[in-house]
């Protein structure tokens, strides 16, 4: 694949309904409902609430038969009024669900994790490659009857793999593992090729944002090698709500979409079904604008491993580079130098005017012509001052750089001087593959020195703001290429805390920094079990304090233990009204009522030692 210039991948047309996605179809954004399958009115109008945001499918929980049946009177009802948007069956657990569902769904998404195989236990079992074959052969006698269905009521089928519900046969062959994920989807594809049965769409979706990512590109990988090109619906589970929620999504999907990947999208939201389609939408305007964008001379560099990236090495300049965790660097030109002390930047850049008061807790970057040597102060330099770089005797400068500065005096510079960490500078519509093709030309060139990213933008809401920064920057801390973050808004409605508190989160999304509790909740559907946006809310307030925790709220036990299996503490619907809490994988209490669960799960934190007070 060309890692610098954008371009679609070409996936085959696949027929969902009326909708068909794939193919030269544009890329489709979708929602669930979270009502009760079983309630046909509340169903109806949540299903047109998603419809009237702009939804193009709209999937709904099929716990049993009796939710599948029902979905012949959804669809009726919708039908009746004038939608003809398909409806898509979600199935867990119990293949017969999947075949009643396909008769009344355009659309019917199988778990390969739990289809066949048991629910998973994390037990560790053991298979000779002979039992292991028949376990694949039970799949496939239960698998093609269903696909038979499907042909006869022209019904498509998603195959979704989700990290939190992998197998215990999967996993005791792969593990924990992305080629685990891989494999779990393509037993299910290799029946379908052999089968015939083209109407196949594939999710393959993880919390963790960088399992998801490195999966779907093994995954796109994988199908070439074995002539596929089934279409990708593309999502992060239980993302979160607020801004969590759109710069975590933002941030994994934008990175697949920036390289072309992804026929659909699902921003899973821990709020209303609605308010995920507006953010979808943003989301996919946004990476398409790169389309036909002016073409970008890049090369890559032979080590790059697009499937399996690691941290690029880099040499250390005081605390940027290195081990080190990625800095932020927070744009102060109009003197406000305001921080928030939990999201508080490494390092303020100021331009020509340096405050004259100095916080002690923050370095401060200057332009050079201005420098004076102040204690805790670093010059700024151009690409049209390297002469006085040379003569400079800071321990750390700072040079702002784009791709097409990278030229034979500015590389004769960097060889004399590791010292200095280099701020990229994009103004192309792909700035992506710019910003690449920088990193990839200094690892060719055996450079060492530290890459920080600016990323500038004109927004005067918040959310947009999020959005595009998290996907201008997710591939980029995937490929392993980010030592810093210089995220500047020259919008005056979004405060510069707010900004700074934006940078963190995308580190912190990428998992290369972290800087808050990390919430691993689960956008809720006809499964949830409790009031889930109450409850986030009110575990919130009482744990946003806590700096590097990770909390799953899970509303079911469909991905609840799996989906937060690295979560440290977990909160998960056991029954209507009943919680059951867990210390990472392990069950601690069960079947406490919803009324005194958030205070028991504060109690568990406290007895652990993990609790500080505000």
């Amino acid at each position: 694949m060309d890692l610098f210039n954008y371009s679609r991948r070409m996936a085959d047309e696949v027929n969902i309904g009326a909708t068909p996605m794939g193919g030269a179809n544009p890329i489709r954004v979708q929602s669930m409902t979270n009502t009760v399958t079983l309630d046909t009115d509340a169903c109806v109008e949540q299903a047109k609430r998603i419809i009237g945001a702009g939804g193009e499918y709209v999937r709904l929980t099929t716990q049993g038969v009796r939710e599948a049946e029902n979905l012949k009177n959804i669809n009726m009802c919708l039908r009746s009024q004038g939608y003809d948007t398909p409806l898509i069956a979600d199935v867990h657990f119990n293949p017969k669900v999947a075949d009643v569902a396909a008769l009344y769904a355009e659309k019917v998404r199988i778990n390969p994790g739990n289809y066949v195989d048991a629910a998973r236990t994390f037990r560790k079992l053991t298979y000779t490659d002979e039992e292991y074959a028949q376990e694949i052969q039970k799949i496939r006698d239960r698998f093609v009857p269903f696909l038979n269905i499907c042909k006869e009521n022209h019904t498509a089928i998603r195959i979704g793999v989700n990290h939190g519900s992998l197998s215990d046969r999967i996993m005791s062959r792969y593990g924990d593992t992305p080629a685990g994920m891989v494999e779990s989807c393509m037993e299910f594809l290799r029946i379908c090729v052999e089968e015939h049965f083209k109407d196949v769409v594939i999710s393959i979706k993880a919390s963790n944002t960088v399992v998801m990512v490195k999966t779907v590109r093994l995954l796109t990988e994988q199908m070439e090698k074995e002539d596929m090109a089934f279409p990708l619906h593309l999502g992060v589970t239980e993302a979160g709500d607020g801004e969590d929620g759109r710069i975590k999504s933002a941030l994994g999907i934008g990175a697949l979409l920036s390289d072309g990947l992804g026929d659909t999208v699902r921003v899973s939201l821990s709020e209303a079904p609605e308010a995920e389609i507006p953010v979808a939408r943003k989301l996919v305007n946004y990476v398409l604008e790169r389309k036909d964008h002016p073409y970008i001379p890049g090369a890559a560099a032979p080590e790059f491993d697009y499937t399996n990236p690691v941290r690029r090495a880099t040499a250390a300049v005081r605390n940027i580079g290195g081990e080190n965790v990625p800095v932020v660097i927070s744009a102060r030109l109009d003197g406000n130098m305001e921080v928030n002390g939990q999201f508080r930047p490494d390092y303020i850049y100021c331009g020509q005017t340096l405050p004259d008061t100095l916080r002690e807790d923050v370095a401060y970057i200057v332009d050079a012509n201005v420098w004076e040597g102040k204690l805790n102060t670093y010059p700024a330099f151009n690409g049209q001052q390297l002469i006085g770089l040379h003569f400079c005797a800071a321990d750390l400068k700072f040079l702002f750089i784009t791709y097409m500065g990278l030229d034979d005096e500015a590389v004769a510079c960097l060889k004399r001087h590791p010292e200095v960490v280099l701020v990229a500078q994009s103004k192309h519509p792909n700035r992506l593959g710019e910003f690449r093709a920088l990193v990839h030309q200094l690892m060719v060139l055996g450079l060492k020195n530290p890459v920080v990213f600016f990323q500038f933008y004109q927004e005067e809401n918040l959310e947009d703001l999020q959005i595009k920064s998290a996907a201008d920057m997710g591939a980029l801390i995937f490929d392993g290429f980010c030592d810093g973050i210089l995220l500047y808004n020259h919008g005056k409605s979004i405060a510069d805390t707010k900004v700074d508190e934006t940078a963190f989160g995308i580190l912190q999304a990428g998992r290369v920094r972290v800087s808050k509790t990390e919430y691993i909740s689960c956008p809720g559907c006809g499964r949830t079990l409790y009031d889930l946006e109450s409850t986030i809310a009110r575990i919130k307030a009482a744990t946003s304090h806590l700096k590097g925790l990770k909390i799953g709220i899970m509303g079911c036990i469909v991905n609840g233990p799996g989906e937060m299996a690295d979560a440290d503490y977990g909160y998960v619907g056991a029954g209507r009204g009943k919680i059951s809490l867990y210390k990472k994988k392990e069950c601690v209490e069960k079947n406490i009522p919803e009324e005194q669960a958030v205070e028991k799960l504060i109690a568990l934190i406290k007895a652990n030692g993990d609790y500080r007070e505000k």
